[in-house]
């Protein structure tokens, strides 16, 4: 099956990527330089980039990287399907060595997410999610894994279910008001409501998962923030909406940053 095939070399990109981030985290200068956005990039988001680049540019699939050239939407609107990719979602962290970082690779076909994987190298934890087939997770993966491998030997999610209690997520470097205003509304109709702090798209994994409940975003994120975790959370029952809780979030958009959204 093509998806299988194509899911098994976003694998293979994902974790390779993650063996060089490893590498440049346990050196002391992460060589630290400021975008034209003024967000940081460090030398292990260039090479996640080209290593990732190297696997997924033999696919045919035109892809999509944070780090790489982000062809005009003349183009992009013509493309059927493309990878989208943060080689390293979470790089504040990283640079923080808080180890809350991933890797995010997404396939996107017209608009929809429809698979995604998530590496966090400090943890060396794996999630794979394909929409329709179902979403896992497996820790310590070997350097060769296949989809179907996964399957056999993962633990499929959700594998928590929360009782009498909402968990609510929050970016670990990205706070405001609105989001602080959304909890309060929460909090008067919950009552019950615990938060918790977690950076890069480990907060979509926790809710793939079910150890948390409701992730709400009002702040600016970019497509291959979300786009891996999106594919995630459909291929584990649940999704990511804008604040209508009825319009989901869709890629390869003219304008390539997320509008607010709220994931459970």
């Amino acid at each position: 099956m093509e998806e299988f095939l194509l899911v098994d070399k976003a694998i293979e990109a994902a974790l390779r990527a993650g063996n060089r981030i490893r590498e440049v985290y346990s050196t002391p200068d992460f060589f630290v330089e400021q975008k034209e956005d003024q967000t940081p990039v460090t030398l292990a988001d260039h090479l996640a980039h080209q290593e990732i680049s190297q696997i997924l540019n033999a696919t045919a699939i035109p892809v999509l990287s944070e780090e790489g050239s982000h062809a005009n939407y003349s183009e992009r609107q013509n493309w059927k399907k493309l990878w989208l990719v943060d080689p390293l979602d979470g790089t504040k962290e990283f640079i923080k060595r808080n180890d809350e970082f991933t890797v995010n690779i997404a396939l996107i076909a017209n608009g929809h997410p429809v698979a995604g994987v998530i590496y966090a190298p400090v943890f060396d934890t794996l999630y794979v999610g394909i929409v329709g087939l179902g979403a896992w997770r497996i820790q310590c993966p070997p350097d060769f894994l296949s989809y179907q491998q996964i399957q056999k030997n993962g633990i499929q999610l959700p594998d928590q279910q929360l009782v009498e209690k909402i968990i609510v997520l929050l970016s670990r470097s990205h706070m405001n008001g609105q989001t602080e205003e959304y909890i309060r509304q929460l909090r008067k109709k919950n009552g019950n409501i615990e938060l918790q702090s977690k950076g890069s798209s480990l907060k979509l994994c926790m809710i793939a998962e079910g150890s948390a409940s409701i992730y709400p975003k009002q702040g600016t994120t970019m497509e291959w923030d979300t786009a891996a975790g999106h594919a995630l959370l459909l291929a584990s029952g649940k999704n990511i909406f804008l604040p209508d809780l009825q319009t989901e979030l869709i890629y390869n958009k003219e304008n390539l940053q997320n509008p607010h959204f709220i994931a459970l």
